[in-house]
């Protein structure tokens, strides 16, 4: 990655105070066959497991990163903390308010919670309707929780925005399938900024780019949050990327987290050997001889996990306890919070 287009370091959270508190969430989706094919089969209901016991917290001003393989469960958590699901168990705060329920909300209730947040998802391909102009995408965010707004104030807001994120007013009135994935990506940030959201929900904003628009777009995300003093929880499975968007970074495997830390802390010292298998795979951009070693193992059917911690079958240290029993997430002196019976009973440094 040139100079030029280096990926900003993150500065230090604004404030210590909680801007969002999941306690325990869980997601789970019936893939059970119809009724009658269980009844002449004699088969039981099947559940997946997306998502089985996530706690975490995010202050006001800081970034959050979940990493792990596909299909780990960060793209659900995301989901669930916006409310396009609905939870199986646990609790969701923000900002001191209970928004458990935010799946089902309706009404003026719902819109003045959901316009403090917004989500920008994974592909600028898909996320954008191909029959809208630009102007109206971004506009129609100020046209649901702005109604008072007028015509003419609203396309000079929408100019304003495609200016602070690099673009021309005059793109409103193009179509989306007329600029090119940074671009749409950037689009997309406009319209996620478009009613001044507080809190962003990234779900892998740049996997979908080539590496140099990467970084010009997460440079672009980091001045937003400069300047507008934004909260971000950042879903990635590039550690490389992560390492310099977060503040903390969340490990997930298979539903569940593995461990919490600080970013430098995670990167500098791992505890939990899924953390270490995951920081070994990633490429180094130092060279230094250091050899990349791949991690072992399939990640286990979600359907059909494993009893105990989830991760033992691929764990060079797990033992007799590790099959049997869930680890918790338990805090140490460092900062960090880790899931592992090994790094509790000190058989793990």
């Amino acid at each position: 990655m040139c100079a030029d287009t280096a990926i900003k370091q993150p500065p230090s959270p604004a404030s210590g105070d909680v801007l969002l508190e999941a306690r325990d969430l869980a997601r789970h989706f019936d893939v059970s066959k119809p009724w009658l094919n269980r009844v002449l089969e004699r088969s039981e209901k099947l559940s997946l497991k997306a998502v089985d016991g996530v706690s975490f917290s995010i202050r006001r001003g800081e970034t959050v990163a979940l990493v792990g393989e596909s299909g780990c469960g960060k793209s659900t958590v995301a989901r669930l903390v916006v409310g396009l699901y609905g939870l199986t168990r646990g609790s969701l705060v923000f900002d001191g308010e209970d928004i458990s329920d935010l799946a089902n909300r309706t009404g003026r209730q719902a819109a003045s919670l959901r316009k403090r947040f917004q989500m920008i998802f994974q592909d600028p391909y898909a996320s954008l309707n191909p029959l809208w102009r630009v102007g109206t995408i971004i506009g129609e965010p100020l046209r649901f929780f702005r109604p008072e707004m007028s015509s003419a104030d609203r396309r000079r807001r929408v100019g304003e925005l495609l200016e602070q994120v690099g673009m021309s007013p005059m793109d409103a009135l193009r179509y989306p399938h007329e600029f090119s994935g940074g671009q749409r990506q950037r689009i997309s940030i406009a319209r996620a900024l478009s009613n001044e959201p507080e809190f962003m929900i990234c779900d892998e904003p740049t996997s979908a780019l080539d590496v140099s628009v990467q970084a010009q777009i997460l440079n672009l995300m980091r001045d937003l949050q400069d300047e507008y003093g934004l909260t971000y929880l950042f879903i990635s499975h590039d550690m490389a990327v992560v390492k310099h968007m977060s503040d903390r970074i969340a490990v997930m495997y298979l539903g569940r987290i593995a461990e919490i830390a600080p970013s430098d802390q995670l990167f500098a010292n791992p505890h939990h050997p899924y953390s270490k298998m995951l920081l070994a795979a990633v490429p180094s951009l130092e060279g230094g001889g250091k050899e990349r070693t791949t991690i072992q193992g399939e990640v286990p059917n979600p359907v059909h996990p494993p009893s105990g911690c989830a991760f033992h079958p691929r764990c060079p240290h797990a033992n007799a306890r590790c099959k049997a029993e869930v680890p918790l997430l338990i805090a140490r002196d460092d900062g960090s919070e880790v899931a592992c019976h090994g790094v509790e009973e000190g058989r793990i440094e």
